[in-house]
């Protein structure tokens, strides 16, 4: 099997499987998980942001006690955010939404902004991780010094435009993520609202695939099960990206109502919103989301919007309250249903037997 899916990717990761496990962010991604991915042939990746400096240290540590196969650690860059003034149509929706999670209204005080990037990139540079991955921006000056450090570098791109950029810089490989995918959508040269956000896998893959001859490109986007692997093969890509299909596995550490409300979700729930961190993400729509809409808010820029929605989020885990939490989840999601006992290596081992199967029943029509 690993012979039939070899490819560039394959072989500049030094892995036996096209597979990467999405770095998702928010106390998802435990170290259990990562190592499995590793174990079973894929890539595993931790999602680092938002996480202090000496627990991604701690963390990565015991992915290397768990694989000695390669694995990534991924980061959201961020520029420090612009002075932003919260406007009393904002201030009314925040204090609506702590009200129905059980906290005091809000101070009005926007809270300083802690960047952790240089410090926890710092970590990622002395424990000497393989891959270090990147979206939100460019990987500039942390991307030089990751390939200075021996690393392989890979970002994220959301159109065509942007897959050059990080080719220009430098990168291992592109992962091409499409409309479909859920969580943070990782643009950065698109205008706010603008189409770029949401260009589909099976429009964007072959574009990206063509543009870019000479980089590996990982689809990502709506890739559930085999036949979305062969699917993306098919259009060009060297190596597929799944997060949703992990966020429910026994090493997830998402929320035991996130995992429910997974288990329940339609295709037609996964909505794009900046409600909870003031850049596009596609998540399970939820009371706080479509109050946010009905409203017709603007966020605050990220990460702004993020921290003055923290607290909501925290007390909404603490209580069981899904509707106020962070519902990550790509349009692929319903197929979740009946996969709620498995294990990440079971997950990418079931992917390819599916795809070699998908493969033999396309033989057979021609």
């Amino acid at each position: 099997m690993e012979e039939l899916f070899h490819t560039r990717f394959c072989d500049l990761f030094s892995i036996r499987l096209p597979l990467v496990q999405a770095g998702m962010a928010g106390n998802i991604t435990s170290p259990q998980m990562v190592a499995a991915v590793s174990e079973a042939g894929g890539l595993g990746t931790l999602g680092g942001a938002y996480m202090k400096p000496d627990a991604l240290r701690q963390a990565i540590r015991q992915v290397k006690e768990l694989t000695k196969k390669p694995f990534s650690v991924n980061l959201l860059i961020s520029d420090e955010p612009p002075q932003a003034t919260v406007s009393p149509e904002l201030t009314d929706w925040i204090n609506q939404m702590r009200k129905e999670v059980g906290l005091e209204a809000w101070s009005g005080e926007v809270p300083d902004y802690v960047n952790d990037l240089d410090e926890c990139f710092s970590v990622i540079l002395d424990e000497k991780v393989p891959v270090f991955s990147v979206a939100f921006q460019l990987p500039g000056r942390y991307g030089q010094a990751a390939k200075q450090a021996g690393m392989k570098l890979i970002g994220m791109a959301t159109t065509v435009a942007e897959g050059l950029a990080l080719q220009a810089e430098g990168v291992d490989a592109v992962v091409a993520q499409g409309g479909e995918a859920g969580g943070h959508r990782g643009t950065f040269s698109v205008r706010p609202g603008g189409n770029g956000e949401t260009v589909g896998t099976m429009a964007l893959l072959p574009l990206m695939a063509d543009a870019l001859p000479d980089t590996p490109v990982i689809a990502a986007g709506g890739i559930m099960d085999g036949r979305g692997v062969v699917a993306a093969f098919a259009l060009g890509a060297d190596a597929v990206q799944l997060g949703t299909r992990f966020l429910a596995c026994e090493e997830s550490l998402a929320h035991r109502a996130y995992k429910e409300k997974l288990a329940q979700a339609k295709e037609t729930e996964p909505q794009i919103t900046r409600a909870f961190s003031g850049r596009p993400a596609r998540g399970l729509s939820n009371r706080l989301m479509e109050s946010f809409a009905q409203r017709q808010l603007a966020s605050l820029p990220y990460p702004l919007q993020n921290t003055l929605t923290r607290e909501i989020r925290n007390a909404a885990a603490k209580n069981n309250q899904a509707n106020y939490m962070s519902l990550w989840a790509g349009q692929g999601v319903p197929q979740l249903a009946n996969k709620r006992s498995e294990t990440a290596g079971q997950i990418v081992e079931s992917l390819f037997a599916e795809a070699r199967q998908v493969l033999n029943r396309v033989g057979r029509l021609g």
